[in-house]
């Protein structure tokens, strides 16, 4: 014997539309997403302890924006790739350059875009 399926006007019942929306995920929760940093806003300052053609960064800041080996800086729309050391002595909130950037137009405690450089 066939049951029949009855629509809720049929069987007298009306549905809660609060009920039937409860299944449908806030938008929020549709976008949340891990979000993964590849490049920050950060000081850049200088320290004579540096080397030219290098920065030093903290690494758990190296760690976040996945630099390895070199690292990209931007400026004013100037785009240097440096050789990232990793150093612990940095603060997170900062890279410490060597004052040889002054020649290319980076000034010490300058605001610099940093992400991993493009092999």
């Amino acid at each position: 014997m066939k049951e029949s399926v009855q629509s809720p006007e049929e069987s007298g019942k009306r549905r809660d539309i609060k009920a039937l929306l409860a299944v449908i995920p806030p938008a929020e929760e549709l976008r949340k997403r891990e979000r993964v940093v590849t490049e920050m806003r950060l000081r850049l300052k200088y320290n004579p302890e540096v080397k030219p053609g290098t920065i030093h960064l903290n690494p758990e800041l190296a760690k976040e924006l996945s630099v390895s080996d070199y690292a990209e800086i931007s400026v004013h729309g100037k785009r240097v790739k440096l050789r990232a050391v990793l150093n612990e002595n940095v603060p997170k909130g900062e890279v410490w350059g060597s004052s040889d950037l002054r020649s290319i137009g980076i000034a010490d405690n300058s605001l610099v875009t940093i992400r991993a450089a493009k092999a």
